[in-house]
């Protein structure tokens, strides 16, 4: 009777393993400790600076038990172009460091800067460094970054002779990385830029007003233009790390696609696939436009899932929002029977809910299993493109599994 008690047990155990494994992977949004003053929420769960805009946040936890903010900023006021012209000419990254996962971040220093602010106008970096995501890697830390330059005028009779400076530089962007011990060496200036992007597009496909284009005919890859956007995850089944990125795609309206490129090691060399991935279509075959791809493996579900802005809501159930998908490999991602994983809001300890106009650049802090605790997101509760007043900030939402 024993042993069949025994038996039993075990039977049971398996059963829930399985289920646990089987779990669908949705989230609540936490109430945040803000309150709205003006046209921004200010507060212990929010990162704002009247001196700044401040857009995405990257957060790790590190081995003094700290939780290290990497951010997107850079100076506002009257001097300054607005929102939309002036973050792919003048962002910057800066760090800032809390005791706790979700609020209390306190601003630093910047640590990294265009090249041409240190006197090198011809680096691949030299204009803007932006949209950080921070990765440690078999004990060193890794900041991806996307960033670009001024190519300058382009010839006249060229695709791109009517180019501004914002949108050469814009077309400009690729994909870099930092090396670093300590976010103490961080602070010090004490860490590895390397010379050449990590990843940088292999095709540029337009109809106009284009700098550099491929010849005629040129069939567009997913990392065509541009890369931005990065996230890294290294892959359990064979150890490789996955860089993802987006791409730009005119047909002949702009639209964000997204591909992937593996390698051996958290600084490469990354080698782009032609595999589109978060791929999910519309009605008449064209991607469903994203942008802002955070990617994580899941330990206990064994799964891939990614959180990204949905523009239109056609990733999901028709509503713009944070879209979830799912993959096995990592290449492959289909919609998992909860694809809709936050709306544009931020609900506040008061009770009320705030209907936001930008929540998107989503970084996730994520606990050993794999699931999401905290959602950092850039975020504005006005269309803050034509403003000089730095009126966007970085909003901490606790997830409830």
């Amino acid at each position: 009777m024993k042993v069949i008690f025994l038996n039993l047990c075990s039977v049971l155990i398996l059963f829930n393993c399985t289920q646990k494994k089987q779990e669908s992977l949705s989230v609540q949004a936490v109430p945040i400790d803000g309150r709205v003053a003006g046209n921004i929420i200010v507060g212990p769960s929010v990162l704002n600076d009247p001196d700044r805009f401040v857009w995405g946040g990257s957060v790790v936890k590190g081995d003094d038990d700290k939780y290290h903010m990497l951010y997107s900023t850079w100076e506002c006021g009257d001097s300054i172009p607005s929102f939309s012209n002036s973050w792919v000419l003048n962002s910057k990254i800066a760090y800032a460091v809390s005791d706790y996962p979700d609020r209390d971040f306190k601003f630093q220093k910047i640590v990294l800067r265009g090249k041409a602010l240190e006197g090198d106008s011809t680096a691949w970096d030299a204009q803007m460094v932006h949209n950080p995501h921070i990765k440690k890697f078999n004990n060193k830390y890794y900041l991806y970054y996307g960033a670009g330059k001024d190519p300058g005028m382009q010839p006249v009779g060229s695709k791109g002779e009517h180019v501004n400076k914002r949108n050469r530089v814009q077309q400009s962007q690729c994909i870099g990385v930092i090396e670093f011990n300590s976010f103490e060496d961080l602070m010090n200036g004490k860490y590895k830029r390397f010379d050449t992007p990590l990843l940088k597009p292999r095709t540029r496909v337009k109809p106009n007003n284009i700098v550099n284009p491929s010849p005629e005919g040129t069939a567009p890859k997913p990392d065509n233009i541009i890369v931005v956007n990065p996230s890294v995850v290294q892959r359990p089944s064979d150890g490789k790390y996955l860089l993802y990125f987006k791409g730009n795609f005119y047909n002949p309206g702009w639209r964000g696609v997204h591909g992937v490129a593996i390698g051996d090691s958290p600084i490469g060399p990354f080698t782009a696939t032609d595999d589109f991935v978060f791929d999910i279509r519309n009605k008449d075959g064209t991607i469903a436009s994203g942008e802002d791809p955070y990617v994580w493996y899941h330990n206990t579900n064994k799964k891939f899932y990614v959180v990204l802005k949905d523009f239109t809501g056609k990733i999901t159930t028709g509503q713009p929002g944070l879209a979830l998908l799912e993959s096995i490999d990592g290449i492959k991602w289909t919609k998992p029977k909860e694809s809709f994983f936050l709306k544009k809001e931020v609900i506040l300890k008061s009770g009320d809910t705030l209907h936001v106009n930008r929540l998107e650049r989503p970084q996730l802090l994520i606990d050993e299993d794999g699931t999401p605790k905290v959602l950092y997101s850039a975020c504005a509760l006005i269309n803050v493109n034509p403003t000089q007043k730095g009126e966007s900030f970085n909003v901490h939402i606790p997830l409830k599994h």
